[in-house]
């Protein structure tokens, strides 16, 4: 039985896109997912099954989604492990010191080098980013709110699909999963 996390893309955002969490415990439980918990209204899942295949967890959630409630989200999905090696290679500080200023987006594949040269890390100073494989780690020293590089980072640009978590929902979630 492997632990997952699931991290669904842009639900109970400004009213668009409503998934009531406990409509979507009910419906990973109805997919044979066991000991299915939820964190917060943003979509994050944490759950068991017998399924070894990452990329056919994340279709198979996306797939039931779609059914239930009427519209595509995309699944970005992490073992419990990858989500503890993601918390230990961390390469900035500070998340500790600012958990909310401090973002990890979860990638659905390792974006290609040159879309990543594209982006000027200069012109968004003082906030800074980290690129480790699937996961981009940034700072927000002045928040995430108005922040140009979020943009950049959360968008199509890396011809990807991002979703982020702020710091405290990370290892939350990680402790979540340990449950």
């Amino acid at each position: 039985m492997t632990r997952y996390v699931a991290l669904l893309r842009g639900i109970n955002v400004g009213g668009n896109k409503k998934v009531p969490m406990a409509q979507l415990r009910n419906l990973m439980e109805g997919l044979g997912y066991t000991d299915v918990a939820t964190l917060l209204q943003s979509g994050n899942a944490v759950f068991t099954t017998k399924e070894k295949n990452p990329a056919k967890v994340a279709k198979q959630l996306e797939t039931a989604i779609a059914k239930e409630f009427g519209f595509d989200v995309a699944v970005i999905i992490r073992t419990r492990d990858e989500l503890a090696a993601v918390i230990q290679a961390n390469p900035l500080s500070g998340a500790e010191d600012a958990p909310s200023k401090f973002l990890v987006t979860f990638l659905s594949d390792v974006p290609e080098k040159k879309r990543l040269q594209e982006i000027d890390p200069k012109a968004y100073l003082p906030e800074e980013f980290r690129v480790v494989g699937r996961e981009i780690y940034a700072r927000f020293p002045n928040g995430i709110g108005n922040s140009k590089l979020a943009t950049v980072l959360g968008g199509p640009r890396l011809g990807v699909t991002p979703t982020a978590r702020n710091w405290s929902t990370v290892t939350k979630l990680l402790e979540l999963a340990d449950r």
